[in-house]
């Protein structure tokens, strides 16, 4: 399997993964250019992308998808409530909408040889949802934009072999910083995001043997620091061995094949 983060944070989210036969992308929240040009430096093209599977219709997850539908008539698989949010987008303009597919929330669907399982976050938009993505024994998931997690959380993420996990915030640069307070409460809420803390001890109930790299994601540029969030979650962790990474804002992060 082959995984990249294209873009990971509040100004747009998209990521790639591959079976090698097969190729999708999770979100698709920057631009049609940006995503192209990301994806020819992974030796792909957007023709070969065979669904897009969106997590929820914030603008940040759905930018390019419009675009993608009119230009490359990729699926789009989401859940109703999720669909409904994108048809009612008002940046979204035309585009076929025979393209969309409603998915069930832990009902794997298929992609090629893609093994696709959406599962609840706690999020506040119609029906949000992560993905866990595989092929054969392999697997990836990418979980972001979750206020809290559970044990629920927890049984959907083991034995994966490569994780993109939120940690979006420093509680104490949210309660000092300069946003409203109205933001402030949404985002420390369990429906808002998920702070480096909670992120580290989340991580510290997927680790296992197998596990070859977990990439920090959807940092938040205003209330969070790139070295704070590694230095917090690996402290959380404490596993030396682990290689811990962050997912770039809005640039290709390493590709990971295994």
């Amino acid at each position: 399997m082959r995984f990249a983060s294209i873009s990971s944070g509040s100004s747009g989210n998209v990521s790639f993964v591959s079976s090698g036969a097969h190729h999708i992308l999770l979100d698709a929240g920057v631009g049609i250019r940006s995503i192209e040009s990301a994806l020819r430096g992974l030796d792909i093209s957007c023709k070969d992308i065979e669904g897009i599977c969106v997590t929820h219709e914030h603008i940040d997850h759905i930018k390019a998808i419009g675009s993608l539908c009119r230009k490359y008539t990729i699926p789009v698989y989401a859940t109703l409530g999720t669909l409904q949010g994108i048809l009612l987008c008002d940046a979204m303009k035309e585009f076929p909408k025979d393209l969309l597919r409603p998915i069930l929330k832990d009902e794997s669907f298929q992609i090629g040889d893609l093994s696709v399982l959406p599962f609840s976050v706690s999020h506040d938009t119609r029906d949000p949802v992560a993905y866990r993505v595989s092929c054969g024994e392999k697997s990836v998931a990418v979980v972001t934009d979750l206020g809290c997690y559970d044990e629920y959380t927890i049984s959907h993420l083991q034995k994966l072999d490569v994780l993109l996990l939120e940690a979006n915030h420093d509680v104490t640069m949210v309660e000092k910083g300069p946003y409203p307070m109205a933001l402030k409460r949404r985002i420390l809420s369990n429906v808002g995001h998920l702070s480096n803390l909670h992120s580290g001890e989340l991580l510290k109930e997927l680790v296992h043997p197998d596990l070859k790299k977990v990439f920090l994601g959807h940092l938040s540029a205003e209330n969070n620091d790139p070295d704070l969030a590694l230095a917090t979650v690996k402290k959380e962790v404490k596993e030396p061995d682990l290689e811990i990474a962050l997912a770039k804002r809005s640039a290709l992060s390493d590709c990971v094949e295994w």
